[in-house]
C-alpha cells in the first residue's frame, strides 16, 4: 500500500492558492486514475485506488496546514507498513515555479507543515514531492505567510498546471516503488527549465 498526502487548507479561499498545491496536485492524480477522494475519515479526505497494479490510498488532510501532521500520523498507522511508503506533496517558496523536488528524506525547511509532520511522525525519514511556487514577482522582503496564501497569477497558470502533470508522473513512479527513478527523472533542471521558457 502507497500514502501519497497532498498537503493544503480546506476551504473555498485557499483553493487556489500558492500553498494549497499539493491538494492540487493530490486531485489530478485521483482524477488520472479516477480515484474519488470522498471519503472522511482520520481528519482528512481519502480516496483508493490501483495504480500500476498497486493499491494507493490519496489523501488531503482537513486539519489545516499547521497542524497537518496529526492527520497524516492517523493516516500512516493506518495504512502503511513503513515510512517509506509514504510521499508528502506540497509547496516550496524556495523553489522556482514549477520546479519539482524529490527526496527520499529530508528536514522540514521552513515549511509549517512539514514542521508538523515531521513532530508527529518523529521522524525525517520519509520521501516528499517539493512544487516551486516562487513567481517572478515574489519580494525578499515581503511576508512569506501572505505570499503562499495568494493565487497563482494568470500568467502562472501554464506553467502550473504543466508541472502538476509532471507532479503526476512522478507519482506514478512512486506508487510503482520506483522512487529513485522518479529523482533521476524529475529532478532534473534541464526538464523544468523549458517550462519557464514557453
Amino acid at each position: 500500500m502507497k500514502l501519497i498526502v497532498g498537503l493544503g487548507n480546506p476551504g473555498s479561499e485557499y483553493a487556489k492558492s500558492r500553498h494549497n498545491v499539493g491538494w492540487m496536485i493530490a486531485d489530478a492524480f485521483a482524477a488520472k486514475f479516477r480515484i474519488k477522494i470522498s471519503k472522511h475519515e482520520k481528519e482528512a479526505m481519502t480516496g483508493s485506488g490501483r495504480v500500476a497494479g498497486g493499491a494507493v490510498v490519496v489523501a488531503k488532510p482537513l486539519t489545516y496546514m499547521n497542524r497537518s501532521g496529526d492527520a497524516v500520523s492517523l493516516l500512516a498507522n493506518a495504512y502503511t507498513e513503513s515510512l517509506q511508503d509514504l510521499i508528502i506533496v506540497y509547496d516550496e517558496v524556495d523553489l522556482p515555479l514549477g520546479k519539482l523536488r524529490i527526496r527520499e528524506r529530508g528536514s522540514s525547511g521552513t515549511h509549517n507543515g512539514m514542521r508538523s509532520i515531521v513532530a508527529s511522525l518523529a521522524s525525517e525519514d520519509f520521501p516528499r514531492l517539493r512544487f516551486g511556487v516562487r513567481g517572478a514577482n515574489y519580494a525578499e522582503d515581503g511576508r512569506l505567510r501572505d505570499y503562499v496564501l495568494d493565487d497563482f497569477e494568470e500568467s502562472e497558470l501554464p506553467i502550473v498546471s504543466r508541472s502538476i502533470e509532471r507532479a503526476v508522473d512522478a507519482l506514478v513512479l512512486f506508487a510503482r516503488g520506483e522512487l529513485r527513478r522518479a529523482m533521476n527523472e524529475f529532478n532534473r533542471d534541464s526538464d523544468n527549465e523549458s517550462l519557464e521558457t514557453t
